[in-house]
């Protein structure tokens, strides 16, 4: 298990990032001082894409669910420290979950509701779960026969809803076991160091990437959204990011925690859907992708219909931000939003209205250090360290409009991947600073960082990551390609998209249906399918006879701008 050092411990505890509780003490205590007050709310589409009708927790009842399906875990053989993969949509089930998981000591490992075999083989071998747990009903999915397969002789199958089967424990109408969760309280003693998460990133070796975050890494992230949101306490938050990463754990749930609030959850993501449950709800805050911000300032007849006067502020990113949409909601609207750059290892780069009241520079820049008053504090202080160090090497970069790798450290970012010893020694430099793999550079004499680039390889599909190494591979199994090699391609609405460069075989016809559809039999989820083909002779590659992607997607933007 990867846990912090005694002097980071002890460091981070003195200052107030960190403290004693776990995040099943803190909700809680929120549950005794507030039981009345309104939780969660289901998405008012519940039954079209999942099952039931949608719910309405008080903490009261929240809290009764959260042990009910605490003593049901336990009542499994689910300890302290085994592995839970949830594969779940938005529901309160699944935040319930978290916290049950939570209050007993055991590790939740949440996937996208688009995972198939392809991805879940490959998670459930490097975690070796205890427990799969799944929806019996899911829109366009069947996870319970796709995941039962996969499962050793060591793990147990959970289902929430209706209609389970008779090889799986059905959790939702498994009985309160108040005797047993309190034996097991007396007598287990959980650390707020203890892993309570291993969320998944895609490297561009092809091979996801376990992340590991306690419950203090959690604590100490979440005054980087609620301090910077104006949050106050018992505000409504609507939250349309799946529960499996850090822009819903760390932005949302965090904040959530932090002010007793009530959390509004969405899902899949409807614009229409989202914009009713802004005026029916009433949210202080909420994320939103920047194209649908885009679409949303654009369309006059849309917004004149939606009343968005509750919001305080939105929060974007996973893409950059248009500084004439940031402008238009603050001049139009009176209302800031929010520039977010985080990932699930633990950065935390944001510009909020209070730091970086000028939107155009809200859009594209993030204060060169963020001061916030930690979650057991009371004086502001930095929550991440951070320098710039050329990419081949070197000192750290201290001039303005020079391009450097950032690297981080803090009491937000975590400790090391899972069970991966050189991914992890790769990801550190031999002083202890995270090797982000991002681009930026130092701007207005210092006040500021802007991000330039990658010196990763990944796409950011919509939000979603997706590592070209890994579709190569799998593409490399194609009868009717020679060479293979998928890139990122600028896209207005997704951030980037997945362009696919082909050398077909002699004699072989590739389009882009046939190497999808063949994509497809290997069970690779839809949202890493490429989406645009560009025909090559040869691909360019090094003196070490590597593909050069940023050569390739030169290549293929040129094609493009040679079609218009």
């Amino acid at each position: 298990m990867i846990v912090a050092g005694e002097a980071k411990r002890k460091l981070y505890r003195e200052q107030g990032w960190w403290g004693d509780a776990t995040l099943a003490d803190l909700f809680f205590a929120n549950a005794e001082k507030h039981p009345a007050r309104l939780a969660l709310v289901d998405p008012p589409n519940r039954a079209e894409f999942a099952f039931g009708e949608p719910a309405r927790l008080t903490y009261a009842d929240m809290a009764a669910e959260v042990d009910r399906l605490a003593g049901a875990l336990l009542a499994a053989g689910i300890e302290k420290d085994d592995i839970i993969v949830i594969q779940l949509p938005n529901i309160t089930e699944f935040v319930c979950l978290y916290f049950a998981a939570a209050a007993i000591g055991a590790i939740v490992s949440p996937v996208a509701v688009q995972y198939r075999s392809h991805e879940l083989s490959t998670i459930f071998g490097m975690v070796e779960p205890k427990a799969f747990i799944c929806a019996t009903q899911m829109h366009h999915a069947d996870h319970l026969n796709v995941a039962r397969p996969l499962l050793g002789d060591g793990t147990k199958l959970m289902t929430v809803g209706p209609g389970g089967s008779a090889d799986a424990i059905d959790l939702t109408n498994e009985p309160a076991r108040p005797d047993l969760l309190a034996a097991h309280r007396a007598c287990t003693r959980i650390n707020a160091d203890d892993v309570f998460t291993i969320c998944w990133t895609s490297g561009t070796t092809g091979v996801p990437k376990g992340v590991p975050r306690s419950h203090n890494h959690w604590v100490g992230i979440a005054p980087g959204t609620y301090s910077t949101a104006r949050l106050c306490d018992g505000d409504v938050m609507l939250n349309p990011f799946p529960l499996i990463n850090m822009a819903s754990i760390g932005g949302i749930t965090m904040s959530w925690l932090r002010i007793a609030g009530t959390m509004v959850l969405h899902h899949p993501f409807d614009p229409q859907i989202y914009l009713g449950q802004i005026a029916t709800e009433r949210p202080q805050f909420t994320i939103a992708p920047p194209a649908i911000l885009n679409m949303l300032l654009q369309n006059n007849a849309l917004l004149e219909q939606v009343d968005l006067s509750s919001l305080r502020t939105i929060g974007s990113g996973s893409a950059p931000l248009a500084p004439t949409m940031v402008k238009g909601f603050q001049d139009r609207l009176e209302l800031p939003i929010i520039n977010i750059f985080g990932s699930n290892e633990g950065m935390t780069l944001i510009t909020g209205p209070d730091d970086v009241p000028d939107p155009v520079e809200r859009a594209s820049y993030f204060p060169n250090g963020l001061d916030l008053v930690p979650y057991f504090g009371e004086e502001q202080m930095r929550i991440m360290e951070s320098r710039l160090v050329p990419p081949e090497g070197g000192d750290a970069i201290e001039k303005n409009d020079k391009p450097g790798e950032l690297q981080i450290r803090g009491p937000a970012v975590f400790e090391g991947y899972w069970n991966a010893p050189d991914e992890t020694s790769f990801a550190f430099t031999e002083d202890g600073w995270f090797k982000t793999g991002d681009l930026f550079q130092i701007e207005h004499d210092g006040r500021f960082l802007r991000f330039v680039g990658r010196c990763k390889d990944l796409i950011i599909r919509g939000g979603m990551n997706v590592s070209p190494e890994e579709i190569d591979q799998l593409l490399g199994g194609h009868p009717d390609l020679a060479e293979a090699c998928v890139f990122a391609l600028p896209d207005a609405v997704m951030g980037e998209r997945i362009g696919l460069a082909a050398v077909p075989r002699e004699g072989r016809e590739v389009t882009l249906a046939k190497v999808t559809d063949y994509l497809l039999g290997q069970d690779l989820a839809k949202f890493k399918l490429p989406e645009k083909l560009f025909h090559f002779t040869v691909l360019p590659r090094n003196v070490t006879n590597k593909v050069m992607r940023s050569e390739v997607r030169d290549q293929a933007l040129a094609m493009l701008e040679g079609e218009g």
